[in-house]
């Protein structure tokens, strides 16, 4: 089930945080931290077009289990249709979890970006990549399926 995406929201959050095209991720991480309630999402992008397979994005959720919005600070970039979006979460961290991690990356590995966060090895094999666990694994192929299915539905608009 795709969940669904509050346009004006992520316009208003970008705006906020003054959010940029190829960041995805730390635009999601500072719309997690000015957002109250929210919690950070890593997973893939599936749409019509080019590169015809999922793109590795993130994004931020308001809302309990009965009625979540997906909130995307990286929506202004896209230049897709929002109706032509469908999201698939692979890793989902609370505000607290993430501020904790991201400071233990930052002491433990102070020369790398700490975001995007995959989890504990091991790691599956998906895309070009090798990264992310079975969660990774799994959303990977969903949105697989996704973008073969949406790519093969509508030849003309590709």
């Amino acid at each position: 089930m795709n969940k669904l995406l509050d346009e004006t929201l992520s316009i208003k959050i970008a705006e906020l945080i003054n959010s940029r095209a190829s960041t995805p991720f730390d635009n999601a991480y500072k719309a997690a931290l000015s957002t109250e309630g929210a919690r950070y999402i890593q997973g893939f992008l599936a749409f019509a077009g080019k590169p015809y397979r999922p793109v590795e994005h993130s994004w931020i959720e308001l809302g309990d289990a009965s009625d979540t919005r997906i909130i995307d600070p990286t929506l202004p970039h896209l230049n897709k249709d929002p109706q032509g979006l469908w999201y698939f979460a692979a890793h989902s961290l609370t505000i607290k979890k993430l501020k904790a991690i991201i400071e233990e990356s930052k002491e433990d590995y102070p020369e790398d970006d700490p975001l995007p966060i995959y989890g504990n090895p091991p790691y599956e094999y998906y895309g070009d990549v090798m990264l992310g666990g079975q969660d990774y694994l799994t959303a990977y192929q969903a949105a697989e399926a996704k973008c073969k299915e949406i790519n093969e539905l509508n030849p003309e608009r590709n």
